[in-house]
């Protein structure tokens, strides 16, 4: 919610929606925008048995036939997944567009 002032007194409003609450002094307000966080991805494995599902693919960097995999939405929700793979040799990981 952003202070503004109207004539009907210090006022806040939200700048997606459009919603208004009564402010009581706006100098008690200051503007404050949170730092974008890239975001990560988590990836939970064991020792013991792996968390992650394989398949048979040949890694780019040295040539293992095995790789873990997994999918994430990383651009529109309209636009396909990308698909992503960890050698379970070499632990390279790589990426592949769908």
């Amino acid at each position: 919610m952003l202070p503004k002032q109207v004539e009907q007194g210090p006022i806040l409003v939200c700048d997606t929606c459009g919603h208004t609450a009564k402010a009581e002094k706006l100098e008690e307000y200051k503007l404050v925008k949170p730092a974008k966080q890239k975001e990560t991805i988590t990836v939970i494995e064991t020792e013991t048995k792996p968390a992650l599902p394989t398949t048979r693919v040949k890694c780019p960097k040295c040539g293992h036939d095995t790789a873990h995999w997994w999918l994430r939405q990383t651009r529109a929700a309209d636009e396909a997944t990308t698909r992503f793979y960890r050698c379970v040799k070499c632990g390279h990981t790589w990426r592949e567009y769908t």
